[in-house]
């Protein structure tokens, strides 16, 4: 792509993830979103293949379904309150706000784009939709969280879980796989949202780290499926072992980074005596823990029948500083929870 088209529509993304940050306006917000989902559009199609075209259409589709659904919301609000503030809903129409967001966020049962969509594209761009695109919809469900109907928000949680848990289980691509842990946590965020929205945020910042980690790692040895990532383990020992971390931290497993959020977020479950509920999702979890594990096992415990004498730097991009300071991020920042919960 050239350049400077690519720097527009970067700058575009940038812009419109902030204009829905900073607005207190729905009609603000909603042009954010559309901005944001113009922008995209370009960056799924540099590479002119048909599965490319097919996702972006997928994606304008489901897009542009849920953004008609929150200008309709967003105008009968204010045909009936008389406002046009985020933070002032009336009852029927905070129903269908909350369910536009998730799904322009991708979450169960409105979650049959997401995986097909990122399969279709290249990782640079699947990096974008798994992170910077989840910001403004998830800025938007947390001002109106205090509005939101619990029920709702319970259910589409416990559907993320057990959908990311069981649509991971039987995948060998690796873009579809970081699709179904993409829906997964963010059921993780919906579920405690209306109990508690700081961590939430905390929850959703810490995936936003661990997910882009992963992303720049596959980016670096140019993996898209588990076969190739068995024989990466010769090009780049150290590289693949980070990779391995933080597969372990997105399944949570302690001491890494994932812990913190769903070990707090159960306390907070178990504090407002859910406690079924809370039952419920650490066995749900359980399911997505099988295909971390078995990622794992196919990078670190298998070898490849032949492996080369040679090292083959040139099979591997070359690791950005940045892969560095997310990995580490990604692995290491469990003692310093109680802080981040502080500033957040």
């Amino acid at each position: 792509m050239n350049p400077t088209a690519l720097m527009i529509m970067l700058l575009s993304l940038a812009i419109g993830t902030t204009m829905a940050l900073v607005s207190h306006h729905w009609l603000l917000a909603w042009i954010g979103l559309e901005i944001n989902t113009l922008a995209i559009i370009p960056l799924m199609t540099k590479t002119p293949h048909p599965r490319a075209i097919e996702a972006a259409t997928k994606y304008f589709l489901t897009q542009a379904s849920a953004s008609a659904l929150i200008l309709f919301s967003a105008t009968m609000n204010a045909w009936k309150t008389g406002e046009w503030s985020i933070t002032l809903l009336s009852d029927p129409y905070t129903i269908t706000l909350s369910m536009a967001l998730m799904m322009k966020l991708g979450l169960a049962p409105l979650h049959f784009w997401l995986p097909e969509v990122i399969q279709g594209i290249p990782l640079s761009t699947g990096l974008i939709l798994s992170t910077w695109q989840k910001i403004a919809p998830m800025t938007l469900l947390l001002q109106i969280s205090h509005l939101t109907d619990l029920n709702l928000l319970i259910t589409m949680g416990l559907a993320s879980i057990l959908v990311g848990g069981w649509g991971g289980i039987n995948q060998t691509q690796l873009r579809k796989i970081m699709a179904f842990s993409s829906i997964g946590h963010l059921g993780w965020m919906v579920l405690i949202l209306k109990f508690n929205p700081q961590l939430t945020l905390f929850n959703f910042l810490l995936y936003i780290t661990m997910t882009a980690a992963m992303f720049f790692s596959l980016m670096s040895i140019s993996s898209t499926k588990i076969s190739e990532i068995s024989s990466s383990w010769p090009k780049s020992p150290i590289l693949v072992t980070t990779m391995m971390l933080v597969l372990l931290s997105l399944a949570g497993l302690p001491p890494l980074t994932g812990f913190s959020p769903k070990l707090l977020i159960i306390l907070e479950l178990v504090k407002q005596n859910t406690l079924l509920l809370a039952s419920v999702t650490m066995l749900a979890s359980l399911l997505a823990l099988f295909f971390y594990l078995r990622l794992t096992y196919v990078m670190i415990l298998t070898l490849p029948p032949h492996i080369p004498p040679s090292s083959t730097h040139w099979r591997v991009t070359k690791n950005s500083p940045l892969t560095a300071t997310l990995a580490t991020l990604a692995l290491l920042i469990f003692p310093l929870s109680p802080t981040f919960l502080l500033i957040t």
